[in-house]
């Protein structure tokens, strides 16, 4: 849900209609990621191209920055104007190309925003502060049950982030990401 919001965002916000993806570990994870992006972008722009790379194969692809830079700006040289990563730590480099280039970064997992003030678009959350306080207001409560939890829109355990580093670059898409969240909401 979340990678499909910022992927909504990012078919709103690029004027070249090519927009990009850096993930980290090539794992089924993260090609969900790049396929919730992709459906976003297509749904908010029919006409956007969505290139994508992986940092690499092992772990140390969520370590590699140096790495992470050089994919950004290969998909920079190919029109992308607005990349969203999810790298770890490897997308500090998406966001130094991103800075370097003047194109548009959506940060991962925690509000990234302020790493690049004016160039992070948004980031993706994940609110892990939201799942734990729901588990342990269960335990205080003596309702605890065991098992796997999917968080999502609906409860606040994935959303998007708005702060003063990017609140007037989302401002024009604001209304409209709202809208499709209500709709991915409602189901």
């Amino acid at each position: 849900e979340g990678s499909f919001l910022v992927g909504y965002l990012a078919g709103l916000a690029t004027k070249t209609n090519a927009v990009g993806f850096v993930g980290g570990m090539e794992v089924a994870l993260i090609r969900r990621f790049l396929m919730a992006y992709e459906a976003g972008a297509k749904a908010a722009n029919p006409k956007v191209k969505v290139l994508n790379n992986f940092v690499g194969i092992t772990a140390s692809a969520w370590a590699n920055p140096t790495r992470g830079k050089e994919l950004a700006l290969s998909q920079i040289n190919q029109g992308a104007d607005v990349i969203f990563h999810a790298a770890g730590a490897s997308g500090m480099g998406v966001f130094d190309a991103a800075e370097e280039k003047k194109v548009y970064a959506i940060g991962v997992d925690s509000n990234q925003n302020a790493i690049k003030p004016g160039r992070v678009l948004t980031s993706m959350l994940k609110r892990v502060d939201t799942a734990v306080y729901a588990v342990i207001a269960e335990v205080v409560k003596g309702e605890f049950k065991p098992g796997l939890r999917s968080f999502g829109l609906k409860d606040k355990g994935i959303d998007y982030a708005v702060d003063s580093n990017n609140e007037a670059l989302i401002a024009p898409y604001k209304s409209k990401l709202e809208e499709v969240r209500a709709q991915i909401i409602s189901g």
